[in-house]
C-alpha cells in the first residue's frame, strides 16, 4: 500500500517526467484492478448492466472492454 500512496505523491510533483510516471503506473494499476474486480463480479453473477452502473460506464463500453478477457458464464443474461 506505501507504494500506491507514494505513486500518488509523485503524481503531483512539479517535475513532469516523476509525475507522468506516476501517472501512467497509476492507469495500469487502476487498469489491473478493474479487470480482477468485473472478473469477480461476473463469476459472482453480476450482469454487465450491474458492473456499468456501479462503474459509471454504459453496459457496452464495459462488455466491450471485457467480454473477450474472462471465460465466466452468464448465468442472469443467457
Amino acid at each position: 500500500m506505501a507504494e500506491v500512496t507514494e505513486l500518488a505523491a509523485a503524481a503531483g510533483s512539479p517535475d513532469a517526467r516523476t509525475g507522468l510516471r506516476a501517472v501512467l503506473a497509476l492507469r495500469r494499476l487502476a487498469e489491473t484492478l478493474e479487470t480482477l474486480q468485473v472478473a469477480n463480479a461476473r463469476r459472482q453473477g453480476w450482469s454487465w448492466q450491474e458492473i456499468a452502473e456501479v462503474l459509471e460506464v454504459s453496459r457496452q463500453a464495459v462488455h466491450k472492454k471485457h467480454a473477450g478477457r474472462m471465460p465466466a458464464p452468464d448465468i442472469r443474461e443467457a
